[in-house]
């Protein structure tokens, strides 16, 4: 029996709490030709070449047929069009300038900023909840709901119905993973759960353009530049990416620093290190492991003396990237002090992460106000138990026991 490679033993669930020690393997071969015929692209340079090259795809459509049959892609990615995060140049540049325009900088400069005494709040009342308890769940009590219910109010969602997108969410992001079930199973619930998303989404906007209010769904709808497609496709990634996500970087925050006493320590005394403290923490446990298979070769690309042939699947392993010891001196040390930390945790190029200032603002105001206000946390299970994805990797679930907690 053929042994498995190394990103075979990667994706093995088995690997999950810790795939860090099969990198330098990884790394030994930094583009790998797999059995199927894809790439898997580990190193820092050859994956940030990668991202910026015009000649590697994010759209789905352009996909082999059998990727896509493998993928279980639903009938919205393999026929119709895609997210902006699912489209290339300059189609992705002209809807990521439209959503931007109501999102951030320079039109929409203070809307992030002007959520974060708001989102302050709503962590200090998580917080104030674990009052009277000498055991909390990280993931289910607080990394998990403060992200959600700051979408909703950035997208204008209904904080009530979040019990009913989170199952379309995880159906979603579990509809990738190959070991949930057969090809047919996953397309299946695909479809059904992204035609059950996108008729609720539907009615929102139809409810925002009939009384706007000062959020993003709002915005977008009233804006008239984008088809009501592709306003709907927005919707949906934002809502499932713009928490998922987030969830698994506070997790995976809490979580590291409890391994780290002296970092927590620092950060209780000095809420300035959490700059510091979030950006290592995207380097050394990101929420996003790789990117892929979903990347294609529109044409050949020679990348470290290895010729990926036109139409290839690429997967671009941007954890293994972010260790990579010829680009971070000491990689697999936490340090929050570390300087030039060009990371791969948002990605990089034109698909650079679009909810990464959002994303940094809610690790840092959560992790500072655990550090100073939580009294002597201890990790219950070391490793805790991990979600399936080998993608969007964190604990399912984070138990610590505690002493308290600090008055807000």
């Amino acid at each position: 029996m053929t042994q498995p490679g190394v990103y075979e033993r990667f994706l093995d669930h088995a690997h999950r709490a810790d795939p860090y020690p099969l990198f330098p393997e990884l790394h030994g071969e930094p583009v790998a030709r797999q059995p199927d015929g894809s790439y898997v692209v580990s190193s820092y340079r050859e994956i940030v070449a990668l991202l910026h090259d015009p000649r590697v795809s994010a759209d789905p459509r352009n996909l082999p047929e059998s990727c896509i049959r493998g993928l279980a892609l639903s009938e919205e990615e393999s026929g119709t069009t895609p997210a902006f995060i699912g489209r290339d140049s300059p189609d992705h540049d002209r809807l990521r300038r439209l959503v931007m325009r109501h999102f951030g900088p320079p039109s929409a400069a203070g809307r992030i900023d002007g959520m974060t005494a708001w989102m302050g709040e709503v962590v200090a009342g998580l917080i104030d909840d674990f009052a009277g308890r000498d055991r909390i769940d990280v993931v289910d009590d607080f990394a998990y709901p403060f992200p959600v219910t700051v979408i909703c109010e950035l997208l204008g969602v209904p904080r009530e119905d979040e019990p009913r997108f989170h199952v379309w969410s995880q159906t979603l992001i579990d509809s990738i993973d190959p070991t949930s079930g057969s090809v047919a199973e996953r397309n299946q619930r695909r479809r059904r759960t992204t035609a059950e998303l996108r008729e609720y989404l539907n009615g929102l906007v139809e409810a925002h353009l009939r009384k706007p209010g000062d959020d993003l769904l709002s915005a977008l709808a009233a804006d008239g530049e984008m088809s009501r497609e592709d306003v709907l496709a927005t919707a949906a990634l934002l809502l499932v990416a713009g928490h998922e996500t987030t969830v698994n970087l506070i997790a995976n925050g809490v979580l590291t620093l409890l391994r780290h006493p002296d970092v927590y320590e620092r950060l209780r005394r000095d809420p300035g290190l959490a700059v510091g403290v979030v950006e290592e923490l995207l380097r050394y446990e990101p929420p996003v492991q790789m990117l892929g298979p979903r990347r294609t070769a529109l044409s050949d690309i020679e990348v470290a003396g290895v010729t990926i042939p036109q139409g290839s699947v690429i997967t671009l392993m941007l954890a293994a990237g972010s260790r990579d010891p010829g680009r971070f001196p000491d990689p697999n040390h936490f340090d929050p002090d570390r300087h030039d930390n060009q990371h791969l945790g948002f990605g990089g190029g034109v698909h650079y992460c679009f909810g990464a200032p959002l994303a940094r603002q809610e690790a840092r105001i959560a992790l500072t106000e655990f550090s100073r206000r939580v009294v002597n946390p201890r990790l219950v299970t070391d490793p805790p138990p991990y979600r399936r994805s080998a993608t969007l990797r964190g604990p399912r679930h984070l138990p610590v026991d505690i002493d308290g907690v600090i008055p807000a």
